[in-house]
């Protein structure tokens, strides 16, 4: 097994890769730079005590770290219970094709059966047909929906 890649929850010190790997995902989905800054404004919010957010990570054998899946707790209405949703699962180019994303996967449904949650949700963009082709050799369900977003001041209240 020493050859096994292992997921576990981010360290402290792995942010500056962590930052490293979203600034790789945002540009490979295409999406505007955000704002300098990300591992001040994520770490408090990821290593608080009460945190209800949880960063897992595939490391390799070696100790490098090629990916990522960053989950919360949501709350469903329609079924009046908490979920886990993953927000981002991305690998780096280099890793992928290597069985690390069902790696990851499984490290995201373990953390749903640890924190007693019975679903785990998640969306992809429809151009990438390589992530659909993977969920669905999963056996994830996709669901029709558009995901929207609305921009608020929140200075303006």
């Amino acid at each position: 097994m020493e050859n096994t890649p292992v997921v576990r929850r981010v360290r402290p010190e792995d942010l500056p890769r962590l930052v490293e790997l979203i600034h790789e995902h945002i540009a490979y989905e295409k999406s505007a730079p955000r704002p300098p800054g990300l591992a001040d404004r994520l770490g408090p919010l990821l290593f608080a005590e009460d945190a209800k957010l949880w960063m897992l990570l595939i490391e390799t054998p070696q100790g490098g770290i090629v990916g990522y899946a960053a989950c919360s707790a949501e709350f469903a209405f329609w079924d009046a219970r908490y979920y886990i949703h993953m927000d981002c699962l991305y690998l780096a180019e280099d890793a992928r094709g290597r069985g690390h994303g069902a790696t990851l996967m499984d490290g995201v449904a373990a953390l749903a059966r640890e924190l007693g949650l019975s679903q785990v949700q998640w969306q992809t963009p429809d151009w990438n047909e390589g992530a659909i082709r993977f969920y669905d050799r999963l056996g994830a369900t996709g669901l029709s929906k558009r995901r929207y977003s609305l921009a608020v001041d929140p200075a303006a209240s």
